[in-house]
């Protein structure tokens, strides 16, 4: 399995992982200026790559936040999850949220997400008139119990 980035930009930082590890690659921002992101708003942050991932099987790769973002600043990324599918040729862009009460300065450089490899499941799919029973059944939120 090979991940190809290609840098949009001469500045662009190609994705690492931080330790050897580490199972996501840090995406850092690529900026021409300081971003700041005001309380509660969302921005969308240029990374300046885009990515191709040469693989024998069927794989995604998946943007999460960093956890010292959203534990320290409340920054976060606005969509829970980016989903890069595999034919996706274009600039790896993160959205991001400020939860926090206090506006956030992203600079050129910084790590703001982390990108992971996650292999994909692609069945048939086929509508059916029944599901097996099971005994959970339908029951949905809280039905089996509280913790």
């Amino acid at each position: 399995m090979k991940l190809k980035i290609k840098k949009l930009s001469d500045n662009a930082v190609i994705p690492k992982r931080a330790t050897e590890k580490s199972a996501g690659y840090d995406l850092s921002a690529c900026l021409t200026e300081p971003l700041t992101i005001e309380p509660h708003a969302i921005a969308k942050v240029p990374t300046g790559i885009s990515a191709e991932l040469v693989s024998e099987c069927d794989a995604v790769l998946l943007i999460y936040a960093r956890s010292s973002l959203a534990t320290k600043f409340g920054v976060t990324l606005a969509n829970c999850v980016g989903v890069v599918d595999s034919d996706y040729r274009g600039e790896i862009i993160v959205a991001m949220i400020n939860h926090s009460d206090k506006p956030y300065t992203i600079s050129h450089g910084d790590r703001i997400a982390q990108l992971v490899i996650s292999p994909v499941l692609l069945p048939d799919v086929e509508e059916a008139q029944e599901l097996s029973d099971t005994a959970r059944g339908q029951g949905g939120f809280g039905s089996t119990g509280k913790a």
